[in-house]
């Protein structure tokens, strides 16, 4: 078997059975500790956003998901708002990014009444830099903290969890105390 295949079957039965990020990281580039690839994307409004306005205030949550009004990433998505005022206390803001257009993260965040930044990663470049696979063509789930130095504190991947992303990123950054 080719490696590229081995790392293709390897990744989609991590993303099945939720397999931590620990194990992601034998495959990709990233890993805790290392500083997050700096990046500028649009928001929801069309605003440009860059990663470094939110740094240095706080800790970030920076989540990538699949797509707008799927089942598990509204969950996740409505997860992330449900606990919004825990991220906040902790001293972190929630980013989220998929490839959606700023009009479909609109509407998104007006349904579910979601308080925080959608970016708009059309092109996947933001994805590539964060080593974010895809599981038989699909965009993956994969959740980062990244400390106020802009560090990763997490890597967190579970395709099929959605729920325990938001477990996880709060569990840490609640540890990093702000």
């Amino acid at each position: 078997m080719k490696r590229s295949s081995r790392i293709v079957a390897a990744l989609a039965a991590c993303a099945l059975a939720g397999c931590s990020a620990q194990e992601l990281q034998q495959l990709d580039g990233l890993k805790i500790g290392d500083p997050a690839p700096r990046f500028t994307l649009s928001d929801q409004n069309g605003v440009v956003r860059s990663l470094d306005e939110f740094l240095g205030q706080g800790p970030v949550v920076l989540y990538f998901y699949p797509k707008d009004d799927t089942p598990g990433c509204t969950a996740e998505a409505c997860g992330f708002r449900d606990s919004y005022e825990a991220f906040l206390e902790a001293g972190a803001e929630v980013i989220g990014v998929s490839g959606d257009s700023a009009a479909s993260h609109r509407e998104f965040a007006a349904r579910h009444q979601l308080p925080f930044v959608l970016l708009c990663d059309e092109e996947g470049a933001v994805r590539g830099l964060y080593h974010v696979p895809s599981t038989l063509g699909i965009p993956g789930r994969v959740t980062f903290v990244l400390d106020r130095g802009g560090a990763i504190r997490l890597i967190f991947s579970a395709m099929l969890s959605p729920e325990r992303h938001i477990e996880e990123a709060l569990r840490v950054v609640q540890g990093l105390g702000g």
